[in-house]
């Protein structure tokens, strides 16, 4: 095969693959290096940017997915289901947060740092590929892990868990911690452990 041949091939897999795929396993079919596919990988990518393409080639690491260009999102929903695409609600986004921040985690973990029953809300975020099980926790009872999924990166625009936010603001050790500051001193004494 030539190398457009060759990047014709991965584009096909791509394509036919959805998700994304570790640039090891694009190499194995190909019968090359990783090496070799990543510079095709980078070509196949310059080449949709440079012509605005439709298709975007999105790099999570190691893995690599074929996806339509969020520029031409819109577009593309008036001819999908448009019922997976529908907002997420603030219990959702709560609990893709405990999952991302804190994964992998039960389902009793979510519910105790939210308080409240989050069995439907998950089994909504399993449906819409948000979150997937990620095998049993080591604790009594065995309970299923949950994680975030390439879809949740994806969604969100992050390249992995890495990109999230910091949950606290970094302080300034030089500040003094002014949620002591103002309290009385007898009430300090009764809120240390």
């Amino acid at each position: 095969m030539n190398e457009q041949q060759r990047m014709g091939a991965l584009e096909a897999m791509l394509f036919a693959h959805g998700e994304p795929v570790a640039l090891d396993r694009l190499a194995d079919a190909m019968h090359t290096e990783p090496i070799q596919v990543q510079v095709l990988l980078q070509k196949l990518q310059r080449q949709y940017d440079e012509r605005s393409s439709g298709l975007v080639l999105l790099n999570f690491e190691d893995r690599w997915q074929l996806a339509t260009r969020p520029y031409y999102g819109e577009i593309v929903k008036r001819i999908l289901d448009t019922r997976r695409n529908a907002p997420l609600s603030p219990a959702a986004l709560e609990v893709l947060a405990v999952i991302a921040y804190n994964q992998p985690v039960s389902r009793s973990f979510i519910e105790q740092v939210r308080g409240v029953d989050s069995s439907s809300t998950v089994a909504k975020l399993l449906e819409r590929g948000l979150i997937e099980e990620a095998g049993r926790l080591d604790l009594p009872g065995k309970p299923v892990a949950f994680q975030v999924t390439d879809t949740f990166l994806r969604v969100f625009g992050l390249g992995s868990l890495a990109d999230l936010p910091p949950l606290h603001e970094e302080k300034d050790p030089a500040q003094p911690d002014s949620t002591v500051e103002n309290v009385p001193e007898s009430e300090q004494l009764e809120m240390q452990p």
